[in-house]
């Protein structure tokens, strides 16, 4: 049998969508991944329980800690976005959350920009500030000086959207890499509405890449599930982050030097946060995953070409006062989408329409084909009013600067005939002329 495919790295994208990871010579040879649906597994003897709790040995004892299903998916996932390592999660809020406690603790600080999803501007607002994380929001998510001038001694991550949510900007990633890196911190993205195949964001200087895999990476959505990767090789024994420093001391001597300078942002992600607070993704979820990822790439590029295509119906439709899509020439962002999105700058657009609320409701309730849900990266095309859900709650300045308002409507498009979605979205908005 020479079958190899699951260890090469000088194939494509696609290939590896459907590969990377996965030895069927070690499951029995089954073609498909396995579900392995099991709380425990056997330990074996004395001497192998102990490697296995020290971490010295690769295997699995307790679903909670690690499971064959979700490592094949950690493999993947690693591989597609050019990483080292992976650990999956319950959810996309359990991944980011657990990221940014592995990375600060009591007094420290987190930069951050206000164009994020409701439910991290909410973590990093509100919550983890009970627990003492500060995070601090850039004025100007644009301007470089604007990340700079809040960078102390006591910050220990910058972290940030592929793209904005849901105004759909784009930040200079290289830019915020480099300020980062020179002053020893890492650089944090939630890649969930690019995916690896439209934005490799290692590629560009992050360290760290989160994402609710919930959305495109999956597309049928199932299932809720989170996944955060490691870029590999940051230096966490700079001086900044002490907490990482203990942790290599406890544990060089059974999982090795080399491994923990490569990886010890992962290992320590696991062992501390994944095992103790048990926000751990179902193998069967992480199937379901597995699934959709295996064609990421065909979505993806059926995505990027009805987004392109609605969005410049909506500039021109007399309905719309704006439209939010860097794939725009008139884009602010259009630029910024050049460099960073060759393929195209994902399938998430937002509108403002003229007519305020009451207009933006009436749309809501005319559309016949884009379903009124607060998800996104279904394969199927979505809409929602951000006001009132995603961004909820927060206080009409806030969600201002994420550009939110009355009058603004998210779309998710779909992978449906784009003459269907365009007659939708045309009819609709034609009743509030």
């Amino acid at each position: 049998m020479s079958y190899e495919a699951y260890k090469m790295n000088n194939i494509g994208f696609t290939t590896k969508q459907l590969h990377a990871g996965y030895n069927p010579a070690e499951h029995y040879r089954s073609k498909a991944v396995p579900i392995y649906q099991t709380a425990v597994f056997e330990l074996g003897d004395y001497d192998r329980c102990l490697r296995l709790f020290e971490y010295a040995e690769e295997g699995h004892s307790y679903v909670r800690f690690s499971n064959p299903t979700n490592t094949v998916l950690e493999k993947r996932i690693s591989a597609l976005e050019g990483g080292a390592a992976a650990v999956s999660f319950s959810s996309g809020m359990s991944a980011i959350s657990n990221t940014l406690l592995n990375l600060a603790k009591e007094g420290d600080e987190i930069i951050t920009v206000n164009t994020l999803y409701g439910g991290s501007t909410t973590l990093l607002g509100k919550l983890l500030p009970d627990y003492g994380i500060t995070g601090h929001f850039v004025e100007d998510e644009n301007d470089i000086e604007s990340y700079h001038k809040l960078i102390n001694d006591k910050t220990r991550a910058i972290y940030i959207e592929c793209l904005g949510n849901p105004g759909i900007n784009i930040i200079d990633i290289e830019a915020v890499a480099k300020l980062a890196h020179e002053h020893g911190i890492p650089l944090v993205i939630d890649n969930t509405f690019a995916t690896p195949y439209l934005l490799r964001p290692f590629e560009h200087g992050a360290d760290i890449v989160c994402y609710s895999a919930t959305k495109f990476l999956a597309g049928h959505g199932i299932i809720i599930a989170g996944l955060v990767v490691e870029k590999g090789g940051f230096n966490w024994l700079n001086g900044h982050f002490p907490q990482f420093e203990k942790f290599y001391a406890e544990n060089k001597a059974q999982i090795g030097d080399k491994i923990l300078r490569q990886v010890m942002f992962t290992k320590r992600l696991r062992m501390r946060f994944l095992t103790d607070l048990g926000g751990h993704m179902s193998p069967q979820t992480a199937f379901y995953l597995m699934q959709g990822m295996e064609t990421l790439s065909l979505r993806m590029d059926r995505h990027v070409k009805n987004a392109q295509a609605i969005a410049e119906f909506l500039e021109q439709h007399p309905a719309v006062k704006k439209v939010n899509y860097p794939g725009l020439k008139s884009s602010t962002y259009h630029a910024l989408s050049k460099k960073y999105f060759p393929k195209g700058p994902g399938a998430i657009l937002s509108i403002r329409v003229k007519g305020g609320l009451a207009a933006a409701k009436k749309v809501l309730g005319n559309v016949k084909i884009f379903d009124y849900m607060v998800n996104v990266g279904d394969a199927k095309s979505l809409i929602v009013h951000s006001a009132s859900s995603t961004h909820f709650g927060q206080p009409k300045n806030i969600q201002e600067k994420a550009g939110v308002y009355e009058d603004t409507l998210r779309l998710s498009i779909g992978i449906e005939d784009i003459g269907d979605l365009i007659a939708d979205l045309k009819q609709a908005l034609d009743s509030i002329i």
